[in-house]
């Protein structure tokens, strides 16, 4: 499919293979379904899901390091530890998606925020 007849879009958001995510410019605001302005995506369950993600991969580090024989204070600091490369794997498409949300949402505030600045400005004046 062509990009020119795919209509206006939010900031897309994309990640890299060296880390950095890569944000495409909007060329026009994003209109929902009904004609008006789109509605950018929640960013609450993206947050909820990769913190509930990250909490449950430390805690499976650390009943596996337990599991193996190291306890105690040593297993949460490399549990801890451990947690963070694998998470930075595995919930690498939870992060994407709450990167998206967020840069909509920034997009749809700026656009209310023109918008509220062009009504209190009043008609132009000639």
């Amino acid at each position: 499919m062509d990009d020119s007849d795919a209509g206006p879009q939010l900031r897309r958001v994309r990640s890299q293979r060296n880390g950095r995510a890569v944000m495409a410019e909007s060329t026009e605001p994003a209109v929902g379904p009904t004609g008006g302005p789109a509605t950018p995506p929640k960013v609450l369950p993206w947050m909820l899901a990769y913190t509930l993600g990250r909490l449950v991969i430390a805690a499976a580090l650390v009943g596996l390091l337990w599991a193996v024989g190291l306890g105690g204070y040593p297993a949460l600091l490399f549990g801890a530890l451990l947690s963070m490369p694998v998470a930075y794997f595995l919930l690498q498409p939870v992060r994407d998606r709450f990167t998206e949300a967020l840069a909509a949402r920034s997009v749809a505030r700026r656009a209310a925020k023109e918008e509220l600045r062009t009504r209190l400005s009043g008609p132009p004046t000639d």
